[in-house]
């Protein structure tokens, strides 16, 4: 299978494994993909509903909390990494913003996980990362939560399929 096909097959397959992953991880205050950023709305800490995503190493875990990641359209969703989990290099399609909002946040740039290439950042901080760098992520002190705001459809192909968890049965 073509490099292309497999980016193809993995988007697609990610958004059926996404929306199924969301039935019942969404209060029931927002609409089935997260609050409408067309109008006034709000999510309150303690309501945030999290669940596992298919892309992510089991323990990893994601809540939509604007949008519909899943459309072209802004989006807001927050990531919950524990400690010591490591997602290995992949790319995005669609530019992000990520907001730290607990813990420290590391961040690698490059085709291979390499731990000297990690940035810490934490609680606060700001990323920008343009769609289709290459990066890696490591819970290495502790576990994290990070907003990531960007426009859909939200995506994520591993540099390496034998690192995809979609790979791993």
């Amino acid at each position: 299978m073509s490099n292309m096909a497999l980016r193809v097959g993995t988007r697609a397959g990610l958004m059926a494994a996404f929306m199924a992953g969301l039935v019942g991880a969404i209060p029931t205050h927002a609409h089935a993909a997260g609050l409408s950023p067309k109008q006034n709305g709000a999510i309150r800490q303690e309501d945030i509903k999290w669940s596992s995503f298919p892309a992510f190493p089991k323990r990893a875990q994601l809540s939509v909390l604007v949008g519909d990641p899943t459309q072209a359209g802004p989006y807001v969703v927050r990531v919950s990494v524990p400690a010591g989990v490591k997602l290995m290099p992949h790319v995005h399609p669609e530019d992000r913003i990520y907001t730290v909002i607990s813990g420290v946040f590391y961040i690698g740039l490059g085709d291979e996980f390499d731990p000297q290439k990690l940035v810490a950042y934490g609680p606060g901080s700001v990323i920008v990362l343009p769609g289709g760098t290459p990066h890696f992520h490591w819970a290495r002190s502790g576990g994290y939560v990070t907003q990531v705001t960007g426009y859909g459809p939200l995506g994520i192909d591993y540099v390496h399929a034998d690192d995809d968890p979609r790979n791993q049965h």
